[in-house]
């Protein structure tokens, strides 16, 4: 894919650099103090696509992270031993398992938002007023950046 535009190549090289650093500066912070087990990415992003959808089934969790089956039985497995899954049979097809949360893991991801919005609300906190005046009029530009990648992802996977 060749991107035409050189300024839109800097101002995406520039978001991705900050929005890298932005989520390791709030990990390192907020990792020590996150009750349960330490978590890797893909094990914390399948456990926001089951909270946002209770009683997914492992092939429907593999679409919404674009990853294999296997890999997310994998987690599963992981996520089950670590107390943050439950698999449950599924009542209308007993051949097929059901995903949900555990108490422990809903308060787990309770407790990271909730840390996260604290200490990133406080870093804004320490902004000129025109900074943070500039954070909120970019944000319906972020949500619209993400809905046209969503997009172009979209007819990517139709191609494939």
């Amino acid at each position: 894919m060749v991107v035409t535009d050189p300024e839109s190549a800097a101002i995406a090289e520039e978001l991705m650099a900050t929005t890298r650093a932005l989520r390791r500066v709030v990990r390192r912070q907020l990792r020590p103090q996150t009750p349960g087990p330490a978590l890797r990415g893909a094990q914390l992003e399948l456990l926001r696509v089951v909270q946002g959808e209770p009683g997914i089934g492992v092939a429907a969790a593999a679409r919404a992270l674009h990853l294999a089956g296997n890999s997310v039985s994998t987690l599963v497995n992981q996520l089950v031993d670590h107390g943050m899954l439950v698999r449950e049979t599924d009542p209308d097809d007993r051949r097929a398992i059901r995903l949900r949360l555990t108490e422990a893991a809903s308060q787990r991801l309770e407790f990271w938002r909730q840390a996260r919005d604290e200490f990133v609300a406080t870093g804004i906190d320490e902004l000129a007023d025109g900074q943070r005046r500039a954070l909120a009029q970019a944000m319906p530009a972020m949500w619209a950046l993400l809905a046209s990648l969503e997009k172009v992802e979209a007819e990517r996977a139709v191609v494939e």
